[in-house]
């Protein structure tokens, strides 16, 4: 199923390039093996971009065979490395890196990332050049697919937190506050805490207020909880730090002690699951058949389970809320 919009028609193809930009997701690799054992197959030769958007620009490209991209599908983050790149976008660093494409005979570019990269691929596919972007981003907040590459991965990993933690809290009469990575978007906070059963769920898209946050607790509290899980994803404007102050001020209200675990990072280098592998590897194997296809200008995706082709044009600078229907099942199992 094709999204609708302008795309571009590639007449040959013999080299394409890879790259993997924005924040590193789990299964990234497994994407890039994808790609190019998909393009080798076709005995189309393949470049890796090292570095991102920025590699483009530094002209880091190397040869990529069947067996470089050999053991990788069960490793986090991408050997490929990634880099935000303030020079890309300016117009003067797009043309320079069009430059070093054309100049290496490469007739089609890969981009492996979220909202910012393919942001770049509509860019640098509006100067003519054709581009195909796989849709990978933990946030899962990528306009033009359901799932992304890597949020899987990131959910599970919180989940296990929230589960050690509901241990531990449990042993000592405690409530914990989990932080988890998101910015703008709440899916990997209230998946995470769905999953784990947390009492509070705070989001950018619907924030509860320290004050509100204490009040859930006490009632937790007085219904002879031994534990409780507060989960708030770093976007919204009440963090960790603030709620830690808020609940400092009112100590002895909520009945519950508070610790708080900011788990940042950690959700980005774990070993990919099963489900991000497959994820990555139907993604990137359809990255290359739109390509031979001899369509660019697209985000691969899925959607109802279908792999999907979107529009780069519909994509750039667009984000995808999370689901209204999520923020009252929340409401409702935090009882």
């Amino acid at each position: 199923m094709d999204g609708g919009g302008a795309v571009a028609y590639i007449p040959i193809m013999k080299t394409i390039a890879i790259l993997t930009s924005g924040g590193d997701a789990p299964g990234m690799n497994a994407a890039i093996r994808a790609v190019t054992r998909s393009a080798l197959g076709r005995e189309i030769n393949v470049f890796g971009v090292r570095g991102g958007w920025q590699g483009l620009i530094d002209d880091r490209f190397m040869a990529l065979n069947a067996r470089d991209v050999g053991g990788i599908i069960q490793i986090g983050g991408t050997f490929l490395g990634s880099a935000r790149s303030a020079e890309f976008r300016t117009e003067e660093g797009r043309s320079k890196a069009l430059r070093n494409l054309c100049a290496r005979g490469i007739d089609a570019l890969v981009v492996i990332g979220g909202n910012g990269s393919q942001s770049g691929s509509a860019e640098l596919h509006a100067m003519g050049f054709p581009v195909v972007g796989v849709a990978s981003t933990i946030d899962n907040d990528l306009y033009g697919t359901d799932v992304t590459i890597g949020c899987d991965t990131a959910i599970n990993v919180t989940v296990e937190a929230i589960d050690h933690l509901r241990t531990t809290g449990s042993s000592h009469t405690r409530a914990f506050l989990v932080e988890t990575m998101g910015r703008d978007c709440g899916y990997l906070a209230m998946m995470a805490g769905l999953a784990g059963g947390a009492e509070v769920i705070s989001v950018p898209e619907s924030e509860v207020p320290a004050e509100e946050i204490a009040r859930r607790l006490r009632a937790a509290y007085e219904r002879g909880k031994t534990h409780a899980i507060v989960v708030i994803a770093e976007g919204v404007a009440e963090n960790a730090a603030r709620i830690l102050s808020y609940f400092e001020r009112h100590r002895g209200v909520v009945g519950f002690e508070l610790r708080a675990t900011t788990l940042g990072h950690v959700v980005r280098g774990a070993p990919p699951t099963a489900f991000d592998r497959l994820l990555a590897t139907r993604l990137g194997v359809a990255a290359l058949m739109s390509l031979a296809d001899g369509v660019a200008g697209v985000l691969v995706g899925e959607q109802r389970g279908e792999i999907t082709r979107t529009p780069l044009a519909e994509i750039a600078n667009r984000t995808k809320p999370i689901s209204t229907d999520l923020i009252e099942l929340a409401r409702v199992l935090a009882q």
